[in-house]
């Protein structure tokens, strides 16, 4: 369902907004790429401790794969900003143009 042009004029004036706000791009929250590599050596360390941990002990195992299972969250938590961001960046002309594209049959 297309937007009326009340509805597009005041997208317009919100991306005008925004545009203007110096301290717009500040607030956003910014990832660490040291913090996803830190994740991924954290993941990768934690799936080596639970392959050991077989050999060795049940109890070890479980905590290797405590370890990858909140890493994995952690990193996964990590992206998914990171994908907020990224799509965050678009402005919002591009995802209407987007969104009636991919609707129209050929």
């Amino acid at each position: 369902m297309p937007l009326s042009e009340d509805e597009q004029r005041i997208l317009r004036q919100i991306e005008h907004e925004l545009a203007q706000d110096p301290s717009f791009s500040e607030r956003g929250v910014r990832v660490s790429r040291r913090r996803l590599v830190m994740l991924g050596f954290g993941m990768a360390a934690g799936l080596v401790l639970t392959v050991a941990g077989l050999a060795v002990s049940f109890w070890l195992a479980f905590v290797g794969f405590i370890c990858v299972l909140s890493m994995a969250v952690l990193l996964e938590a990590e992206i998914r900003v990171i994908g907020r961001e990224k799509l965050g960046n678009l402005p919002i002309n591009a995802w209407l143009a987007g969104a009636g594209r991919q609707r129209r049959p050929e």
